[in-house]
């Protein structure tokens, strides 16, 4: 019998109990469990002890974005946490939440006992979803607080240098950072709903528990990928990456709403699906061990179906055209960090001060020479500032070897001159630190034309 079927079973004038006593079952249920218990303590302790810790060392984590500022402003450590939580932490929490939610009665055996108590099938499902948010909810909140403290308490409330070179005031800072926090809520919850689906679906099989991990580590590697445009912003972990144009100026908005809006719409989906099938289940089954092939296609073929239109969507809905990586961006990007950053070097090194404006900065990129097209992720990009200092003849020039990864982050490596974007310390606030034109962190929008390219131009650069 289905689960309709099975709550008929009751006394004919019993009613079911509230969704507020079932939700309030199911969270202490959930909180009970040691595995969640130490996951709490590790989110709303671990962060702030690590970055803490990693802050006041001499060697940061400049592999990672915002890794090579730890050491000078503490709004840094709390996103070096979250890049690191959007890899692979919140996919781990939503496996050890949601994907276990309903794979435990299973194990149990004790669905026929939550039937009869609670003698509604759908108020069960609202009850386990809910208090699966909640729970999940609180692990992202002690991991966004906990690294926000740590970073403030070892380093300071501090300005932070973003993906374009230029600097966000304290309590930009601030709004940037926790909104990042919350953006990447919208990922967090489609894989929650994957771990619901594959919680009913595979039963006491463990294959329900690590769906969101696994799916997490697939996404991950398709990512680096050089996918088009479309295909990689109609993935739900886009999300997890596009937080990051909150940190240029202007922001990058659209991505982010893209991403954000595309991982709402997996979130439902597999959610709807997971009520499907749990409104299917035969409860009276004591040998059931995970859904047959016709469930599973049931599952996966409708969210190949919402993958399908999300790209037809982005296609049609945006400017956007194969890898999103091109010269034109990656000139107006290079052009306008080293502008930024050349002001902030021309400061610390106690210079007569200048503006971006004056600088008149541009950049031309070149990617593994004259044969080769000007497009696409890799590391062998070259590219040459040029720059005018007011009242000089003289230009200045700078090189740079650029590697484009394929979610549109580059680093920025100095060439020479020495004395320019070569490697020295300089003195800051927080004591000797590296020359900031020396290695940086940019960015480019994959999902729109970059200015001239249409018709074939550059970008002007910074004026």
């Amino acid at each position: 019998m289905t689960a309709a079927e099975a709550a008929t079973l009751t006394i004919a004038d019993a009613r079911p109990a509230p969704v507020g006593r079932s939700f309030r079952f199911e969270l202490v249920k959930l909180l009970a469990q040691w595995p969640v218990r130490l996951g709490l303590l590790a989110c709303w302790l671990g962060p702030a002890l690590l970055v803490a810790i990693i802050s006041q060392q001499s060697s940061l984590p400049s592999d990672t974005v915002f890794g090579r500022w730890m050491g000078q402003t503490g709004w840094s450590g709390s996103l070096v946490v979250l890049t690191f939580s959007c890899s692979w932490v919140l996919p781990l929490l939503t496996s050890l939440v949601a994907g276990d939610v309903f794979a435990t009665e299973d194990r149990l055996g004790t669905w026929r006992h939550l039937l009869v108590a609670v003698r509604s099938p759908r108020r069960i499902f609202a009850a386990k979803a809910l208090a699966s948010l909640i729970v999940i909810a609180l692990l992202t909140a002690g991991l966004t607080i906990s690294g926000i403290a740590g970073g403030l308490a070892a380093v300071g409330n501090r300005p932070l240098v973003g993906l374009d070179g230029h600097l966000l005031a304290p309590g930009s800072a601030a709004g940037a950072v926790l909104l990042a926090w919350v953006c990447v809520l919208a990922p967090t919850l489609a894989f929650a709903a994957i771990g619901l689906l594959g919680s009913v679906v595979f039963g006491r099989s463990p294959m329900g528990l690590i769906m969101p991990a696994l799916l997490a580590l697939l996404l991950g590697i398709v990512q680096l990928l050089p996918l088009p445009v479309v295909v990689r912003a109609a993935l739900p972990s886009y999300a997890f990456i596009a937080w990051r144009g909150l940190f240029t100026d202007p922001a990058q908005i659209g991505p982010l709403a893209v991403a954000v809006a595309v991982s709402l719409v997996w979130a439902v989906a597999a959610t709807l699906l997971a009520y499907r099938l749990f409104m299917r289940r035969d409860f009276t089954d004591l040998a059931y061990d995970g859904a047959g092939r016709r469930v599973l296609a049931q599952a996966a073929l409708p969210l190949a179906g919402v993958l399908a239109v999300t790209v037809g969507v982005l296609g049609v809905a945006t400017s956007a055209s194969g890898s999103g990586v091109d010269k034109a961006k990656l000139d107006g990007s290079l052009a306008t960090a080293f502008a930024h950053l050349y002001v902030m070097q021309t400061d610390e090194l106690h210079r007569p001060a200048v503006t971006e404006a004056d600088l008149r900065t541009r950049a031309a990129c070149d990617k593994g020479g004259s044969r080769v097209d000007d497009v696409g992720a890799g590391n062998d990009w070259r590219c040459v500032v040029t720059w005018r200092l007011p009242g000089s003849t003289a230009t200045g020039s700078a090189i740079y070897q650029l590697d484009v990864t394929p979610d549109g982050r580059y680093v920025a490596d100095g060439d020479g001159p020495q004395q320019v974007n070569g490697f020295f310390q300089v003195r800051t606030a927080t004591g000797d630190q590296p020359n900031p034109l020396w290695q940086f962190d940019g960015l480019v929008n994959l999902l729109t034309q970059a200015p001239g390219a249409a018709a074939g131009g550059t970008s002007p650069g910074v004026r």
